[in-house]
């Protein structure tokens, strides 16, 4: 995956983003340059790696794919594209008023640059699509929690015993570097669940600005 180009995507997005927003991309964006750097390396090809004590032919894939349906990294993978595109609507959102607002502005064409460099007040139309960003990122983020748990027996990378067929008996088998992979994918959840917190916060701070008809918008800076 090029993830040089969700990066980039990305940083366009900071710029349409609360302070609390800028937390959590930045946090994102570690989560990224981790992925690419060590976790490739550490799952690698994980099929080749997993072991049973057993040479029936078939019994090894058929166990490997019974307790780890879908690898970490694609899951991973997927779970971070799925929560930076509400970010990536906001941006969109932001660019259509921009351009609407080049083509007339009392009647007279302008620039697009001396858009792009005012001050974006969240309110009316852009409140619900920021809100409702938020909204999802938090969803996307406990759904994918929670398969992880549900799939991977807890976040644990135990003593794998099998059955299946054509397996000829209950067989044990092995995870390359158990206890390694264990602690990254706990230090994986524990970004995620920061990251949940990070979107509860920016959450309750739009609401609550939106709430208080006295205070003035929020500025996108």
């Amino acid at each position: 995956m090029v993830w040089g180009v969700l990066q980039t995507v990305l940083g366009g997005v900071n710029k349409h983003s609360t302070s609390i927003g800028k937390i959590w991309l930045t946090v994102l964006f570690i989560c990224i340059m981790i992925l690419v750097v060590a976790a490739e390396r550490v799952w690698g090809d994980e099929q080749q790696d997993f072991v049973c004590n057993t040479l029936q032919p078939g019994c090894k894939n058929v166990c490997y794919d019974h307790f780890f349906p879908i690898s970490h990294i694609r899951l991973w993978a997927l779970q971070l594209i799925f929560v930076s595109t509400p970010a990536l609507l906001v941006a969109m959102h932001v660019d259509t008023r921009h351009e609407k607002k080049r083509r007339f502005r009392n009647g007279e064409k302008i620039d697009i640059g001396e858009l792009k460099n005012e001050k974006i007040h969240i309110r009316g139309p852009l409140w619900w699509t920021y809100t409702s960003s938020i909204f999802f990122r938090i969803v996307f983020e406990a759904v994918f929690m929670y398969v992880f748990y549900y799939m991977y027996d807890g976040y644990q990378m135990p003593l794998v015993k099998c059955d299946a067929w054509p397996c000829p008996n209950t067989v044990d088998c092995f995870v390359s570097r158990p206890t390694e992979k264990t602690t990254f994918t706990i230090f994986m959840l524990a970004v995620s669940g920061i990251c949940m917190m990070l979107n509860l916060a920016e959450l309750c701070l739009v609401i609550k600005v939106c709430m208080k008809e006295s205070r003035k918008p929020i500025i996108l800076k």
